[in-house]
């Protein structure tokens, strides 16, 4: 196994990435290095415009079990500690300019920043093994971070227990509130995430892209802006041959060729 605290694999055509954490031995903790190295996948992914859909799984038994407490506590100045967050925050925001969708591939557990990644993700599956918890508070540390994710993804209420209690959650649990899409047998998670991203490549890039954008963008602004914003992007989708030939197939009653309306990537 490589040292990397980051490995990233492409296949079919680069049209899915997979991006796995690999700090087995420390749970996939969040480390500088783990941070820099996300960052730049996500960067480097929000330009690849072959890119379709983009995994993110672990390494080892758990998923994320969130920040480095030793390295946090190898220096405990102020400005050491707003530099880390902001480091953490420009990748979490990342994952929402990547235009393909990211789905978390959850095992074991996700806590703090780790419960945080699978928030910020725009899909996430998880094995019946999967536990969750922002469990700062149980070091004296409420995790305010992670909270912005956590009630963007769950009733407020839910997450607010979540946040002062720092007990766990099941993955059944985290289904029914809302931080997760599916759960599965740890075993059928490759085949689960398999079938999701199947679904997703499918469908035209373009529009899945534009559509990526407008959600993030909608949830954060008044209804009205949201349905002025809206109303563009759909008239903008509308005029790429994606939609085009989605529209003439239906009328045609046969299937898209969505393939032949793509931009070349060569």
């Amino acid at each position: 196994m490589t040292d990397e605290p980051l490995l990233l694999q492409h296949r079919d055509e680069r049209e899915v990435v997979t991006l796995t954490l690999n700090r087995p031995q420390a749970f996939n903790a969040l480390s500088e290095a783990m941070l820099s190295a996300l960052g730049e996948a996500f960067g480097a992914l929000t330009d690849d415009e072959s890119v379709r859909a983009v995994v993110l799984a672990a390494s080892g038994k758990a998923f994320c079990a969130g920040h480095d407490l030793k390295e946090m506590r190898a220096e405990p100045s102020r400005e050491y500690y707003e530099k880390l967050f902001a480091q953490c925050t420009d990748v979490m925001l990342a994952i929402q300019r990547v235009p393909a969708p990211v789905i978390a591939r959850v095992h074991g557990i996700a806590t703090a920043a780790g419960c945080q990644l699978v928030a910020m993700c725009d899909l996430a599956v998880a094995g019946a093994d999967a536990r969750f918890a922002v469990s700062g508070i149980n070091v004296g540390l409420f995790c305010s971070t992670p909270a912005v994710a956590l009630s963007r993804n769950v009733p407020r209420k839910a997450a607010f227990e979540m946040l002062v209690t720092g007990e766990f959650i099941s993955a059944d649990e985290a289904r029914t509130l809302g931080l997760v899409n599916r759960v599965v047998a740890t075993d059928a998670l490759d085949d689960e995430i398999e079938a999701m991203v199947g679904q997703i490549v499918a469908k035209p890039r373009v529009a899945v892209a534009m559509g990526k954008a407008l959600f993030y963008r909608q949830i954060e602004v008044g209804i009205e802006s949201a349905y002025a914003d809206a109303g563009t992007t759909m008239a903008c989708n509308m005029m790429d041959p994606g939609a085009l030939e989605g529209v003439s197939a239906f009328l045609e009653k046969r299937r898209p060729e969505w393939r032949a309306t793509q931009p070349s990537t060569a």
